[in-house]
């Protein structure tokens, strides 16, 4: 796992500095112990907005040549800040697994305000399947997971039905026609469920109000990105990993959906990390969030 995490690590920088587009860059290999490898193609652009190219980066292992479980990874930040090239090592258990992996940048609030990040995240998701061919993707095992911002993206991507408005930045096209999005689960991890609650009153936080911005209609953009909004039943199954002690996401949002999630009998678990923070989880915590994990997908018939 050391010898794993240096070689990341490594590549991380690599992919920061390099330049040029996506079809000018190689696709890049790195072996690991016991001789397997992994490759990744950076900065593939899925979608423009707002005069802004919007990419993501394929992991797969090398030696698989059929379909396997995908991964598609948000990172977090309060959409105000982050890089899909920092969250790597959040998604190598996954790796670890055999998985591909869709790792998803999106517009930050100084860029694009709400609902911008959901637009690009459902244009993101809308890729996958519709290049599931060409990168072996397993459409019946697509599974969205991110932290705190990324997991809230997570939901919002797999819990909207299809047509809303958010899908209008990249709608069907002659080319492929539209795509039915129905993934597998959703991982979230300490995600925003409801962002009205961040926007006013006693849960205020600044990260949700500068995603807002100065739009008149503020109230009605949040809820109209809320997770909570979307509850209904015949949703994927998610499981949801949250520390009781967050005072970045309060804890009470992940109470609030999976209360709403059983009363509509969806799917899901919510683990709860006992004095745990925003994400500052004790390493036998994480064991055993991914053990969760593993035990949630494979009772959802995702992995074996």
């Amino acid at each position: 796992m050391t010898f794993m995490r240096r070689l990341l690590l490594i590549l991380i920088v690599l992919t920061v500095v390099w330049g040029g587009r996506a079809q000018d860059r190689p696709t890049t290999v790195f072996a690991a112990e016991g001789g397997a490898r992994y490759w990744v193609q950076p900065d593939i652009v899925y979608g423009t907005a707002n005069n802004t190219p919007l990419k993501l980066d394929v992991w797969y292992p090398n030696e698989s040549k059929t379909p396997t479980p995908t991964l598609v990874y948000i990172h977090g930040g309060g959409w105000v800040f982050g890089t899909k090239e920092s969250s790597v090592l959040q998604f190598l258990p996954f790796l670890e697994k055999g998985w591909r992996v869709v790792n998803v940048e999106y517009r930050m609030a100084s860029n694009s305000l709400a609902p911008a990040a959901v637009e690009d995240t459902r244009c993101a998701l809308r890729w996958v399947y519709r290049n599931a061919k060409q990168w072996n993707f397993d459409t019946s095992k697509i599974v969205l997971t991110g932290h705190s911002a990324g997991g809230h993206l997570s939901l919002i991507t797999g819990m909207l039905p299809d047509g809303t408005p958010l899908d209008n930045n990249c709608y069907a096209d002659e080319k492929y026609g539209d795509v039915k999005m129905r993934v597998a689960a959703i991982v979230n991890w300490f995600g925003i469920t409801d962002v009205n609650d961040l926007i006013a009153g006693p849960n205020l936080k600044n990260y949700a109000v500068m995603w807002m911005g100065s739009q008149s209609n503020a109230a009605a953009v949040a809820r109209q990105v809320s997770p909570l909004t979307y509850v209904r039943e015949g949703l994927p199954p998610i499981i949801t990993i949250h520390g009781d002690k967050d005072d970045v996401v309060p804890y009470s949002q992940a109470v609030r959906l999976h209360e709403a999630l059983d009363k509509v009998k969806v799917k899901n678990e919510l683990l709860t990390i006992k004095d745990g923070g925003h994400g500052q989880f004790k390493q036998a915590d994480y064991v055993n969030a991914f053990n969760e994990i593993w035990k949630f997908l494979k009772d959802n018939k995702i992995t074996e």
